[in-house]
């Protein structure tokens, strides 16, 4: 890589504070917090929302749509099928 090109890709730990998870990586991603991780070296962290300890769809706790029930719903609202008549 070139140094004048490309941005600073360090080790980065990003923490999901939701499900008290933590992982080091690389990233570009900078902060001005710090963390000692496990091996004992000083790491910038960043906090996220969602990871794949907290995301509903990797935990299995996503929720289903029901589109045929969302379908009849509709079709009980406005009629099955209908037509507003041919415009002639």
């Amino acid at each position: 890589m070139q140094q004048e090109t490309h941005p600073d890709y360090h080790p980065v730990v990003f923490r999901d504070r939701a499900a008290g998870y933590a992982f080091l990586t690389r990233s570009t991603a900078t902060s001005e917090r710090t963390i000692e991780w496990d091996d004992g070296e000083t790491y910038p962290v960043v906090d996220v929302e969602i990871s794949s300890e907290s995301h509903p769809f990797y935990t299995g706790k996503a929720r289903t749509v029901d589109t045929e029930g969302r379908i009849a719903a509709f079709e009980r609202r406005y009629g099955e099928g209908e037509s507003k008549g041919d415009g002639a």
